[in-house]
This record gives structure tokens, C-alpha cells and sequence, in this order.
């Protein structure tokens, strides 16, 4: 019973190099202004959270059985393939941030290929550990999660950002001057902050507890207590992803090459080329962050970050893992071993990352991040519609079904995410300059958009909307969704 409370608490709030980067941009990018974006993903991510755990902990099964019990074959294996993608997509960005850190920690002397390499050293550790049971991976997330605190932490101390515009700019929904560039970041906040497949994760992870689902009382306990912890988990990440928005809106924000290639030659840190002598705002990512803040701040100051960077990756290793798992046996009833799992996704994930990293700089591979935070963000229907639809459904959580407040609620952050989904695809096809490119993202957007109008009409049905139900007024066999009690699993 606590091991299953302990799984849930650290598993929940992991940090992804994906997440970082989208943090490290937002504050080079827009200042402090987007913190309170940060705010509010955080806060939808929380009630989303929510959701998934009452599903979990009142039907006994997780989000990706109850889509195998509910949506027909073909709707179920695209959303399958989908989910999957997710996982792969933030795996990526795992071996990236990895690979990065590793450079930086060997002050280039480890190639960008070879930290690839050096990650899938680190699954089997992570397998090893699993062996051991749960309580040793506990120990292990704690470990890493403390390490990005203090890792991440030390900078906002080193940096000591300015409390009153970061308390402004946190509070004051508001971007003053922000163009398309601070919007599309703010864009990418919400996706790098809302991760699609955490969801189906966080419904499996609420199974490990023993609960009597006959007693409502009971029941009404744990979705308390599961929302307690989700708070302080999130709150967690909330308060890293602050650190790390902090430090660059005050270390980086504004300065131009010149300026940093002046400061960086001061001090004899190497990777001058990274910094062209023109008057152009600074660009950064992962990698060249840290040499901004070693160049600024002292060499300590980047081995430290990239410390916090290869904690982050280590921890989303462990969460890609747990929730392909989840998601494989929920939608194919395939019950694969953990190992053949990693081997599987990380031979997926590390292939294009290694062409990448051998044949390519190392701007090309943080380059890649910023494609894989619109995956990720082009994924999040996929999780947040089929999860609105289980939980409003009364035949299938019965007095625990969603009330008017959550089915508004949840439908207008779905339409607002799908919508800011549709805005970061536009400007991330029209910046591609490239005619039969154009034309394979229009037939993509169509599919995509139909699929996402198909799951879209069954959540409209499930709310209520009676009238779209056209399988029940011709009173066929073939109902849209199954509407009847499950079997509780204990």
C-alpha cells in the first residue's frame, strides 16, 4: 500500500531536457513576462492530473483499458499509435539533453555521438534498479529530483534574479511588446508542461494502492489524498521550471553575441565560435545556455547545470518506461517485460538521434528539440479528450462522473489546447520553405484534424449532447461507446 502512494508521488512530476529547454527559451525569449503562463499550464496540468487519478481509483482500470473497452479497433490502435509517439518523442529529447550534458561535463572531450551511446548504458542501469524492486527506483527518483532542485536552485542563488519583476511577471497575465516569437513560446510552454502520455500514466499509478471500491467513503479518501499529492508534486516542478525561466530571463535576456563573446573571452571559456561577432539578440539552448551561464557566472556554474540536465533526463527515462508499459498492455493487451519495452523505444528514439548527432552540430540536435516539443504538443488531444469522456460518463463512474463545472471546464481547455495546437503546426509548416513539404503537412493537418473531430464528437456524446448520438436513435447493436457498469478489477 505506501509503495504504491511512494510510486505515485515521484513519478509524477518529472522533468523532461524538452521541458528545460522550453523554460531556458521562455526566459532568454520574453523575460519574466510568460511566467504566468507557466502558472496556469501548471495549474491545468494539476486538474488534468485530477481527472486521470478519479478515473483510476474509481473504475480500477487505467485510461488506456478503458479506451480498449470503450472505442471501436481502429479509433483504439491510432490512439495507441499516438500515445506511442509521444513516448518515443520525449525519449529523444532524453538522449539529447543526455548527450548534451555529457559534452559539457567532459568539456567536449565525450563527442555528441558518444553521449548518445552513453544513454543506452543508462537503461539498464535503470533496469537493474528496477530489478530490486520499487523502493530502490523510489529512492533513486528521489535522488534525481533533489539533484535538479539543488542543481537548478544554485543558479537562481548564483544569477539572484529581480523579485519584483519575476512576482509581475507571474501574476500579471500580460506581454508587453511580445511578437510571434514570444507567442510561439508561450505555446510551447503549455505543451512541454502538459505531457500527453503522463496522464495515461498517472490513472495506471493510482492502481498500486489496495482500495475498497464498494465504500464510497473510501473512495472519495483517495481521490483526496491522490490530489494532495499530485499538489505537492506539481508544486515541485512548478518551482524548477521557475528556476530555470529565472535564470536565463535575468542572465540572457536582451544580450546580444558581441556582447557574450566579449564576456566569454574574458574568462578563457572555450566554444568562442559559438558566438558570432554581430550585434544579433543572443539565441541559446541547452547547450549553449550552460556556456552563457559559464562564461558569466564561473565554470562551476556550468557543470552544475549540466548535472541538473542529465538528472532530468535520467528521471524521464524512467517515466517513458513505466507509462509505454501502461499504455502497450492497456490498448494491445500485450504484456511485454520491462526490457524488451526500453529495448524497443530506445532503439526508436536513439537511431535518427545519433544520424543526427554524427552527421550533424550540435544546433541541429538542440534544434531537434524545439520539433519534438510540437510533437509532444500535437499529442495532447489525444490524452485530454478520451480522459474528459471517461470521467463525465455516469454508466462508468456513477456518482463520481464529472459535474457541469468540470465538463465546461475540461471542454474549454480541449478547445483551447487544440486550438494552440493548430497555431504552433502553422508556424512551425510555414517556416519549413518547402513546396511538397506544404503539401504532406495539409494532408497530415486533415487526418489529424479529423481524428481529433471523430474523438471529439464521441466526448460531445458522453456530455450529454444527445442529438450528435445518430447509433442510438437508429437503436443498432453497434453503440459509439459501451455504455454500461464495468467489472471492477480489484
Amino acid at each position: 500500500m505506501a509503495q504504491g502512494k511512494g510510486v505515485e508521488t515521484t513519478q509524477t512530476h518529472n522533468k523532461y531536457p524538452g521541458n528545460i529547454e522550453s523554460d531556458l527559451q521562455s526566459g532568454a525569449k520574453a523575460g519574466f513576462k510568460l511566467l504566468w503562463v507557466l502558472l496556469g499550464a501548471t495549474i491545468i496540468g494539476l486538474l488534468l492530473q485530477r481527472l486521470a487519478a478519479r478515473l483510476g481509483v474509481v473504475t480500477g482500470m487505467h485510461l488506456a483499458e478503458v479506451c480498449n473497452r470503450q472505442y471501436p479497433t481502429v479509433p483504439r490502435i491510432v490512439l495507441w499509435l499516438m500515445v506511442e509517439l509521444a513516448i518515443i518523442g520525449s525519449d529523444m529529447q532524453e538522449v539529447i539533453g543526455c548527450a548534451i550534458a555529457f559534452n559539457l561535463l567532459s568539456s567536449g572531450r565525450i563527442p555528441l555521438w558518444g553521449g548518445v551511446l552513453i544513454t543506452i548504458i543508462d537503461t539498464f542501469v535503470f533496469l537493474f534498479l528496477d530489478k530490486y524492486g520499487l523502493r530502490k527506483l523510489e529512492a533513486f527518483f528521489g535522488v534525481l529530483i533533489t539533484i535538479m532542485a539543488i542543481t537548478f536552485g544554485y543558479e537562481y542563488v548564483m544569477v539572484r534574479p529581480d523579485q519584483g519583476e519575476l512576482l509581475k511577471g507571474m501574476f500579471m497575465p500580460y506581454c508587453e511588446g511580445c511578437g510571434p516569437v514570444q507567442l510561439e513560446q508561450a505555446v510551447g510552454i503549455v505543451g512541454a508542461v502538459i505531457m500527453p502520455h503522463n496522464i495515461y500514466l498517472h490513472s495506471a499509478l493510482v492502481k498500486s494502492r489496495q482500495i475498497d471500491r464498494s465504500s464510497k467513503k473510501e473512495l472519495k479518501e483517495a481521490n483526496k489524498y491522490f490530489f494532495i499529492e499530485s499538489t505537492i508534486a506539481l508544486f515541485l516542478s512548478f518551482l524548477i521550471n521557475v528556476f530555470v525561466v529565472a535564470v536565463f530571463a535575468e542572465a540572457v535576456y536582451g544580450r546580444t553575441n558581441i556582447e557574450v563573446h566579449d564576456i566569454c573571452n574574458a574568462t578563457g571559456i572555450l566554444h568562442l565560435d559559438l558566438f558570432p561577432l554581430n550585434n544579433e539578440t543572443l539565441q541559446v539552448d541547452i547547450y549553449k545556455g550552460g556556456v552563457v551561464l559559464g562564461c558569466i557566472f564561473g565554470p562551476a556554474a556550468l557543470y552544475i547545470w549540466a548535472v541538473g540536465i542529465l538528472a532530468a533526463g535520467q528521471s524521464s527515462t524512467m517515466t517513458g518506461t513505466y507509462s509505454g508499459q501502461f499504455v502497450m498492455e492497456g490498448f494491445l493487451n500485450l504484456r511485454w517485460s520491462r526490457f524488451s519495452r526500453v529495448l524497443l523505444t530506445r532503439s526508436i528514439a536513439i537511431t535518427p538521434t545519433l544520424l543526427v548527432a554524427i552527421f550533424q552540430d550540435v544546433t541541429h540536435l538542440t534544434g531537434m528539440n524545439d520539433f519534438l516539443n510540437v510533437l509532444q504538443s500535437m499529442q495532447l488531444p489525444f490524452a485530454l479528450i478520451p480522459i474528459l469522456t471517461f470521467t463525465s460518463l455516469s454508466s462508468l463512474m456513477s456518482e463520481f462522473a464529472n459535474g457541469l463545472f468540470w465538463k465546461i471546464g475540461g471542454g474549454v481547455v480541449i478547445l483551447l489546447v487544440c486550438c494552440i495546437n493548430m497555431y504552433f503546426v502553422v508556424i512551425y509548416v510555414t517556416s519549413l520553405n518547402s513546396v511538397w513539404l506544404y503539401v504532406l503537412a495539409a494532408f497530415l493537418c486533415i487526418a489529424y484534424l479529423g481524428f481529433v473531430g471523430y474523438l471529439t464528437w464521441l466526448c460531445l456524446i458522453a456530455l450529454g449532447v444527445s442529438c450528435l448520438d445518430v447509433t442510438c436513435r437508429a437503436r443498432d447493436d453497434t453503440t459509439v461507446l459501451i455504455e454500461q457498469q464495468p467489472e471492477f478489477d480489484s
